[in-house]
C-alpha cells in the first residue's frame, strides 16, 4: 500500500526520534516514548524492529550493486589477461627462430589472483577450520585461565593448521615434480 510522502516523512521522522531515546537507554513503555504516537510498547518495538530490518535490506541492496560492480571490473581485467595465460605463444632464439610454445607465466599468476579475489568477494572459499585437542586427541580441558594463557593456546593452534597448511603444499609439490 503506497503511503505519501508526507506520511513516510513522517514516520521516518518518528522512528529517529523513537530510535534517539532507546539510544538513550528509554524503556519502550515509557510515556515519551509513548507520546510519540505509538498505542503500547509493543507497537514501538515493531517500529525499531521494521527500522532496523529496512536498514538491513538498504546496506544489502548496496552490498550487492558493489559485488556486482567489483565482479564486472574482475571480469574486463581477465579478459584482458586470459589469452596470454592460456595460448602458448612461440618464443625465439637470437636468430629469430623459433624455438618453442610457452604460456606467459606472469599472466597465469595475474589470473590466480584475480580468480582468488573474486572468491573472496563472492565468499566462494570454505572457511579453513581449526580444532585445539587435549592429550591423544580427546577434549581439551581448560579452566580459568588468563589472557597470556589464552593466546598462548591460540597461536599453538594457528602454529599446528600454519604446519597442516606447510605439509600440504609440499605434498602438491611433490605430485607436481612426480
Amino acid at each position: 500500500m503506497a503511503k505519501g510522502k508526507p506520511v513516510e516523512a513522517e514516520v521516518s521522522a518518528r522512528r529517529a526520534k523513537l530510535i534517539r531515546l532507546r539510544r538513550e537507554g528509554v524503556r519502550y513503555d515509557d510515556p515519551r516514548i509513548l507520546n510519540l504516537g505509538y498505542s503500547d510498547s509493543g507497537a514501538a518495538r515493531k517500529d525499531v524492529i521494521r527500522a532496523l530490518e529496512r536498514n538491513r535490506a538498504e546496506e544489502a541492496a548496496e552490498v550487492g550493486v558493489y559485488r556486482q560492480q567489483e565482479n564486472e571490473r574482475l571480469d574486463t581485467l581477465l579478459e584482458a589477461v586470459w589469452n596470454k595465460a592460456t595460448t602458448p605463444s612461440p618464443v625465439f632464439d637470437r636468430e629469430h627462430e623459433i624455438v618453442s610454445h610457452e604460456i606467459d607465466l606472469k599472466a597465469v599468476d595475474t589470473v590466480l589472483k584475480l580468480m582468488d579475489r573474486r572468491a573472496k568477494l563472492n565468499g566462494l572459499d570454505m572457511p579453513v577450520r581449526a580444532e585445539l585437542s587435549g592429550p591423544d586427541g580427546g577434549p581439551m580441558q581448560l579452566g580459568p585461565v588468563s589472557e597470556t594463557e589464552l593466546e598462548l593456546l591460540m597461536s599453538l593452534g594457528r602454529s599446528a593448521a600454519q604446519r597442516q597448511g606447510d605439509a600440504e603444499e609440499e605434498a602438491d609439490g611433490d605430485a607436481d615434480e612426480g
